[in-house]
């Protein structure tokens, strides 16, 4: 059972290594692969399920999911557009994308595939991905959603 506990430990410190790489001090540009492989996105659910179960925020993470449903736009404040997405671990996200911010990710139907780098925050219905744009004052690390082969950033 110990063993069990350190491997698992030593798992989703690799996944927090592997996400951590992605991030890069503010004021500089993001260099990030805008293509999640399979290997990559079951890394990233597993660092995304460790943060639902462990309530943790303010988490850099590169993932896709599937639309399960778009809904209406948040216009209080800065303008964001928002779907929910359900990742290949059946976790399912809210994406809170500001289109003030960055363009509008267009002709988004349920069941595309959708992918994203942005900033997780917990929440009890399995949390949100905002963040998912340049930061136009440069201090925070910039962000992407890439759909239909067209990233909005």
């Amino acid at each position: 059972m110990g063993r069990l506990l350190v491997a698992g430990a030593l798992a989703v410190a690799a996944c927090f290594t592997l996400v951590s790489g992605f991030h890069k001090p503010s004021g500089h540009a993001a260099t990030v692969s805008h293509d999640v492989s399979p290997a990559g996105q079951d890394a990233s659910d597993a660092v995304l399920e460790h943060a639902f179960a462990h309530r943790i925020g303010k988490l850099q993470v590169a993932g896709q999911g599937t639309v399960v449903k778009r809904l209406p736009d948040d216009t209080h404040g800065s303008r964001h557009q928002r779907f929910i997405l359900r990742l290949a671990s059946g976790r399912t996200l809210l994406v809170a994308h500001n289109i003030d911010l960055a363009g509008r990710v267009e002709a988004l139907q349920v069941g595309d595939t959708v992918a994203f780098y942005g900033e997780y925050e917990w929440n009890p219905k399995g949390g949100v991905i905002h963040w998912t744009h340049h930061d136009p004052q440069g201090r925070h690390v910039p962000g992407w959603i890439k759909h239909g082969g067209q990233v909005y950033q």
